[in-house]
């Protein structure tokens, strides 16, 4: 089936769509994690840090929130998120592309050593393999992925 979607910039009102849409998907991509206990943080971080700090795109389709992607201006992503419906769609690669558009110096990013699904995106869309770290806000281990022109 193919998607018809719309990539445009975020507004204060797509804030509680954003973050349900944020909570489902993680919700579903880490089955074993309470996302719904963590709401409360992830409100504050994204009103206070990613609101504040970074350009935000968003993808609607039919009206309704289908994803979005941030990047501040160092050029790091710090999520990209899609409706699990949209999963293998064309719509990760175009907010990954509108991503790389807005920082055409290079993109860096971590993704969780455990998302295999995520890496491969990552690798299939140019990112290499740029070093590991620790999550420090879940603790999980994470590898460090960059994308330059």
């Amino acid at each position: 089936m193919a998607h018809a979607f719309a990539l445009r910039p975020y507004r204060a009102a797509d804030e509680d769509a954003a973050i349900e849409l944020w909570r489902q998907t993680w919700q579903q991509a880490y089955p074993s994690i309470d996302f719904d206990a963590r709401v409360a943080w992830w409100r504050e971080r994204w009103r206070n840090e990613l609101v504040r700090d970074a350009a935000i795109v968003v993808a609607e389709e039919s009206g309704a929130l289908a994803g979005f992607v941030t990047i501040d201006n160092t050029g790091y992503l710090d999520q990209l998120v899609v409706d699990p419906a949209h999963w293998g769609s064309p719509l990760a690669s175009a907010m990954l592309d509108e991503a790389k558009r807005l920082s055409p110096t290079g993109v860096t990013l971590l993704v969780n050593k455990d998302n295999a699904r995520a890496i491969r995106f990552y690798e299939r869309n140019g990112f290499v393999h740029a070093g590991e770290d620790i999550n420090p806000t879940s603790g999980r281990p994470v590898l460090k992925m960059a994308w330059r022109r």
